[in-house]
């Protein structure tokens, strides 16, 4: 008689460690946030400092060298310690905005999804006319009417960041709702609040951390771009976005100003979006049996 061996199941991680990708997105992640922490460590160089040597003897960058590895820019500055602590600035904007932005859009697609009716229909107009805009666009608008700093690039960033949460989260939350485990504790006297916080959030919390992860990602492309038009970031601080824009008056010269920090953006956001599509991969049970 045969006998049957019964499969184990697969769980999260057994799945998310056969996936390639998920190996060579964490690697990148884990690179950048090891250097933006370390980065005082790493380069041991101000990033505003101006060498008297930082330039060529007819006023131009300095290509890379023992010293400067990736030469300097056109004040004569540390192009490697301008990328490190740039780094630092795009990961704590989009770790602040991605926070805040989940928040409050898990917030919104939870009361909207769970209540519906007329309140339902107010949120979700809000949410539509956020939508309707271009983010990038609606981000020029507040960049150019609110004075350029840090905390308004968060500001703005997480205005129109939310709203897409908020429509995915209410999607699910309809769908959960409808199950017998709800009606039970609807039956039982649960109050909603329990409901949302203790039943409904936990079966949606993998599409808010997936979210996360691909929008950290979409949210530094997005904040370059704005420190790029100079609604951003203000200078002199550090950021990819305005030293991208500082080196494309010499690009022909000193081309290094603006590849470095456009890989710094690129490796960034394709490890983020690397490691969200694995997770998105892993944590759903529907692809457990194709990895």
């Amino acid at each position: 008689m045969a006998i049957i061996r019964k499969q184990p199941k697969r769980g999260f991680w057994t799945r998310l460690r056969r996936l390639p990708r998920a190996w060579i997105g964490i690697a990148l992640v884990l690179v950048v946030i090891a250097a933006a922490i370390f980065a005082p460590l790493v380069t041991g160089i101000d990033p505003l400092t101006q060498f008297r040597d930082g330039l060529s003897a007819t006023g131009t960058p300095l290509p890379p060298d023992a010293r400067f590895l990736l030469g300097t820019d056109h004040l004569g500055r540390d192009m490697f310690s301008r990328m490190l602590y740039g780094a630092r600035i795009s990961l704590l904007i989009s770790l602040t905005v991605n926070i805040s932005a989940a928040i409050i859009g898990t917030a919104v697609g939870l009361v909207a999804g769970y209540y519906a009716g007329i309140l339902d229909n107010l949120l979700m107009r809000v949410t539509d006319i956020l939508l309707a805009f271009p983010a990038i666009l609606l981000a020029l608008g507040f960049g150019a009417v609110l004075r350029p700093s840090i905390p308004t690039v968060i500001i703005i960033l997480v205005f129109i960041t939310w709203a897409p949460l908020a429509r995915l989260v209410r999607a699910q939350v309809l769908t959960v709702r409808e199950r017998p485990f709800i009606e039970s504790a609807r039956a039982i006297g649960c109050r909603d609040r329990y409901i949302l916080v203790r039943q409904i959030l936990p079966q949606i919390i993998t599409v808010v951390v997936v979210w996360g992860t691909l929008s950290f990602a979409s949210t530094i492309l997005v904040e370059s771009s704005l420190s790029f038009l100079g609604v951003g970031v203000p200078l002199p601080t550090a950021s990819w976005g305005n030293m991208i824009a500082e080196g494309q008056t010499r690009y022909r010269i000193a081309p290094w100003t603006i590849i470095a920090p456009t890989i710094g953006i690129i490796v960034t956001t394709l490890g983020f979006n690397l490691l969200g599509d694995a997770l998105r991969d892993a944590l759903d049970p529907r692809t457990k049996y194709k990895v």
